[in-house]
């Protein structure tokens, strides 16, 4: 399993860099500001709250557990950025992630953070606690 998903892992690197030698410093930059977009840890936060379907800014306050002028404000940079559009009906304005493969690259960072986490708690751990994988390695 671990070698599956290594192997997603690295094929979807392999792919993100070799598409990034085909662009120009101009399609740079708008790559850049996508990845500027998801460092801030509400941003990811509103992002992984829309996973399940539409809110509007109230339900993404409680959500998020912070204050309505915040989630507006990320919400507004992630729909200038076109990571979640937006609808207004009535009084309130629903947000929706514009596209959901954002979720992929979300699980593929999170799944590489997760494995590198275990590696080095393996590396940390008592010779007797290691995994088998470590054991193995040592042999």
């Amino acid at each position: 399993m671990l070698k599956l998903r290594w192997n997603y892992v690295h094929s979807a690197i392999e792919v993100f860099f070799s598409s990034m030698k085909i662009l120009d410093d101009r399609a740079l930059i708008h790559v850049a500001d996508y990845f500027r977009a998801l460092a801030e840890p509400l941003r990811l936060k509103i992002i992984n709250a829309l996973r399940d379907g539409e809110h509007n800014v109230g339900e993404l306050t409680e959500l998020c557990a912070c204050s309505q002028a915040n989630v507006s404000k990320h919400l507004t940079l992630l729909a200038q950025i076109g990571l979640v559009t937006r609808e207004a009906r009535g009084t309130s304005v629903y947000y929706r992630i514009a596209d959901p493969t954002i979720y992929r690259l979300c699980d593929l960072v999170c799944g590489q953070l997760a494995q590198h986490f275990s590696d080095q708690a393996n590396l940390h751990a008592a010779p007797g606690k290691r995994s088998t994988k470590i054991k193995k390695l040592k042999k």
